[in-house]
């Protein structure tokens, strides 16, 4: 990494394996943030279901929040303030219009402590894997509607989730919104991971002339699934710059916005485009 930029461009991603005990959970997340800003990260971005990985996909019910209010909120808020860096809470579990089912829910923090954002994850993974796993997050989960793209001091950030990293059209309604770093925290299966992950987050670099920063849960958890791994921090060639394929910790890289625009400019594929994608209402 070079030492010469600006602590305001470093960034970093935790890769971790949740388990049904959300303060256990925290614990590591506590753990893994102070040493990423121990490194000197400004933005720190989490897992998805960081918090809790359940014995089954309703256990998240029993741990909803409202909006600006609980337990889980006030965590991640305390640590953005205490270590004054930006965070992307992975994923909480967030009350949403139905009884029965949460929002999916990345929030983002800002270095006082402030939440400045929030994403409920769009695409839900309802699929068969392989002929005998089956998942269906929207029996225990209720889709967003929104895409969303926020100011920061570390660019133009779009907010997004594992799955919808299957869905190219969502990145390019970042992309006419002028996203710049996108976040990606996850929960890839290992054998869906193994076949797509790495080439699904060097797409959506490479497509959309942005840095990504995926932050995935890795390893073995207790309700017996094993997730894939391999965080990794990708820059607008695609060009991996850090990665950790397995086990909890981190992974780090800085950014550098002028080396993007400068690509974008001789590279102006974004300003090619023929056909433009509509956000939904």
């Amino acid at each position: 990494m070079a030492d010469n930029l600006n602590r305001s461009q470093r960034v970093a991603a935790i890769q971790m394996a949740s388990g049904p005990r959300v303060e256990g959970n925290l614990h590591e997340v506590r753990r893994l943030i102070a040493m990423a800003a121990g490194q000197g990260a400004s933005l720190v971005v989490l897992p998805e279901n960081v918090v809790l990985m359940g014995m089954r996909e309703t256990d998240k019910l029993a741990h909803r929040e409202h909006p600006g209010k609980g337990p889980l909120q006030a965590f991640f808020a305390e640590q953005a303030e205490h270590h004054r860096v930006w965070i992307v809470a992975g994923t909480i579990p967030m009350f949403g219009p139905e009884e029965n089912r949460a929002r999916q829910s990345c929030l983002l923090f800002d270095d006082q402590g402030r939440q400045v954002a929030r994403y409920d994850k769009i695409h839900l993974f309802d699929v068969e894997v392989e002929g005998d796993t089956v998942y269906r997050e929207s029996a225990s989960l209720a889709p967003g509607d929104r895409v969303v793209v926020v100011d920061t001091p570390f660019g133009r950030m779009g907010l997004s989730v594992c799955y919808d990293l299957r869905f190219p059209e969502f990145y390019r309604i970042m992309a006419d919104q002028g996203v710049e770093l996108i976040v990606v925290p996850s929960a890839f299966t290992a054998r869906t991971g193994e076949a797509h992950w790495s080439t699904l987050i060097r797409a959506r670099a490479i497509e959309n002339l942005s840095y990504v920063v995926a932050a995935a849960q890795g390893g073995y958890h207790v309700n017996g699934r094993e997730t894939h791994g391999d965080s990794m921090i990708v820059d607008p060639w695609g060009q991996v710059l850090d990665r950790l394929p397995r086990g909890s910790g981190v992974v780090m890289a800085d950014l550098d916005l002028e080396r993007l625009r400068s690509v974008r400019k001789r590279f102006p594929a974004l300003d090619h485009r023929r056909f433009r994608c509509r956000a939904g209402s």
